[in-house]
């Protein structure tokens, strides 16, 4: 009797490996069979949208992309927001983030919320009521409101990671350092910024892949000559859809995966997401 539970616990162990297993597989084939496609697409050498696979190969999309000067241009002003964007989010948020983990002061959770709404917003309304604040205010140059725009999206990442940074540094470190005579500005820049610079570094690359990507907001604030990439390929899918997108998809995807790879390298996806930034072994 114990011997044929035994084997049924056993059988049934075996079953629930094997369906979590098969749902995994199922799940990464559901996630990663469309970008295979897009790659495949992309290498296209016919002139129009057929049948998959590829009958022949070519770089005409790679090609036609570098020498279109509408993607060009997105991809220039993509670049510059970005870079802009990324920086006065890394130091506002770096600021926000120490200020409001060593400050203790009634409603400090209830700012924290504030700074962080933007990830719970829906883009549509973000993008559709910085626009009509921008012009109550007369900013009307393009760039100025993308950057604004884009600031208000990514400075919610450069904080959290901050914070779990922060929230991971052992103040015992602090307390030694200020003890010795340091100034608190001198505390930060000598012992606090060098423990917290992975979860900075990660919030910065965090921030970058979303201006690059966001597609919602940008809609709301372009204006000619100042449209960004996403916004660029939108327009030209509704006017003139070729596979060009596609290479367009196969480069992003790529600049996302390098993203990923150096945010593992200089953070470690498991420690950002699971244990923290810092860990005191």
């Amino acid at each position: 009797m114990a011997t044929t539970i035994r084997r049924s616990k056993r059988i049934g162990d075996a079953f629930y490996r094997g369906s979590v297993g098969l749902l995994l597989v199922c799940c990464v084939v559901f996630l990663l069979a469309p970008l295979v496609v897009v790659i495949a697409l992309s290498f296209d050498g016919r002139s129009y949208l057929g049948s998959f696979p590829p009958t022949s190969l070519s770089l005409q999309w790679y090609h036609r992309f570098f020498n279109t000067d509408l993607y060009m241009n997105g991809l220039w002003t993509s670049l510059r927001v970005s870079v802009l964007s990324v920086s006065i989010s890394l130091t506002t948020g770096v600021a926000a983030a120490v200020g409001l983990h060593y400050a203790k002061f009634p409603g400090r959770n209830l700012l924290l919320s504030f700074f962080l709404a933007p990830l719970i917003v829906p883009t549509v309304v973000i993008g559709s009521s910085l626009l009509l604040f921008l012009g109550a205010i007369d900013i009307t140059n393009g760039l100025v409101r993308l950057v604004a725009g884009h600031v208000l999206i990514t400075l919610p990442y450069c904080i959290r990671t901050t914070l779990a940074a922060l929230r991971n540094l052992p103040p015992s470190f602090i307390e030694v350092a200020m003890s010795l005579g340091a100034r608190p500005w001198s505390t930060f820049w000598t012992v606090t910024f060098p423990l917290i610079k992975r979860g900075i570094v990660a919030g910065g690359i965090f921030s970058f892949a979303m201006s690059l990507d966001d597609v919602t907001v940008s809609l709301f604030l372009v204006e000619a000559p100042y449209y960004t990439l996403p916004v660029a390929l939108l327009t030209e899918m509704r006017a003139n859809f070729d596979l060009t997108i596609a290479a367009v998809g196969a480069m992003l995807a790529v600049v996302t995966a390098c993203l990923i790879f150096l945010l593992d390298r200089i953070v470690g996806i498991d420690r950002l997401f699971g244990r923290g930034v810092y860990r005191n072994n």
